[in-house]
């Protein structure tokens, strides 16, 4: 069953690691204000640690990381072994980058949601994260 928020739905975005890139994230980030999220950018060189300890202490209901630097197999295995430790076992984890679909299923595997490729749209990430929310953020 759906529930209807009497609120934003609140999201951080953040760039783990060495990856400088950017763009994609801001550019994310704004798409999702656009929406009526409110959206946390923690910026660059972010650790796992740091982005969960952020998405607890900012109570948000999804956390989007941005990864270009080949690292995703590291980055997301960490940020869920955090995300487990701190009991949010109802915050969405998703994210996008050059990601091989053999990895996204093994990801999916540890409980990452979908992982968008450069080139999807903004409304299907929207709508991704919109439907998640709605059917699995316990209040």
């Amino acid at each position: 069953m759906s529930k209807v928020l009497n609120r934003p739905i609140r999201v951080l975005v953040a760039k783990v690691g060495l990856d400088g890139h950017d763009r994609g994230a801001k550019v994310i980030a704004t798409s999702l204000r656009d929406a009526g999220m409110e959206v946390i950018y923690t910026g660059l060189r972010q650790t796992p640690e740091m982005v969960v300890n952020t998405a607890l202490q900012e109570d948000v209901d999804a956390i989007g990381i941005s990864i270009l630097s080949g690292a995703h197999m590291t980055v997301f295995p960490k940020i869920i072994h955090f995300m487990k430790e701190k009991q949010l076992d109802d915050v969405l984890l998703t994210g996008g980058g050059i990601i091989p679909e053999a990895d996204r299923i093994k990801l999916a595997a540890l409980g990452v949601g979908e992982l968008f490729p450069p080139g999807t749209t903004m409304a299907s990430i929207v709508d991704y994260i919109q439907n998640w929310v709605a059917q699995n953020r316990n209040f």
